[in-house]
């Protein structure tokens, strides 16, 4: 079952505290907040959109319920801090917002999107390949520690 109603919206600071609170519920959930990340949540206008990057939100019946970011790190765009709340889970939120920023990047001609993520997160890998996402080797001092998988998305 998906939602069909959804709607994806573009950051606005009153939904600041959902940014955190999403992204922060499922990080508690399956591994804990590294520094990176407490960083990023805590003030996403001075570290993902003033560099450049974009934060969506997937808005249903008033309610904030999923959120994705397309972080700008100079050399290329991640996509990150994607998070659904869990009672709406299951739904197809999260290939909602994934199909968005696919389709945002492309309208913005980059070449590609990258991702970090972690094997364990079986349903996510699986929906990075469906996408087309294919792994490549993770850096050495990744911004991530949990991170044992790099992705990136060929856009053109």
């Amino acid at each position: 079952m998906a939602i069909n109603n959804l709607e994806i919206i573009d950051y606005q600071p009153q939904y600041a505290k959902d940014f955190y609170n999403l992204n922060v519920e499922w990080l508690k959930k399956y591994f804990y907040v590294e520094p990176y990340d407490e960083k990023i949540l805590s003030n996403p206008k001075k570290y993902v959109l003033e560099p450049g990057g974009y934060i969506f939100f997937a808005k249903y019946n008033d309610e904030i319920v999923g959120v994705v970011s397309l972080i700008n790190q100079k050399t290329f765009f991640e996509l990150s801090k994607m998070a659904v709340s869990p009672k709406y889970q299951g739904l197809k939120i999260g290939l909602q917002l994934m199909n968005f920023s696919i389709n945002f990047a492309k309208n913005k001609k980059w070449e590609s999107i990258t991702l970090y993520s972690h094997r364990s997160l079986v349903p996510a890998i699986n929906l990075y390949k469906k996408m087309g996402f294919i792994e490549i080797p993770v850096e050495e001092n990744s911004h991530y520690e949990r991170s044992d998988i790099k992705m990136i998305l060929k856009l053109n």
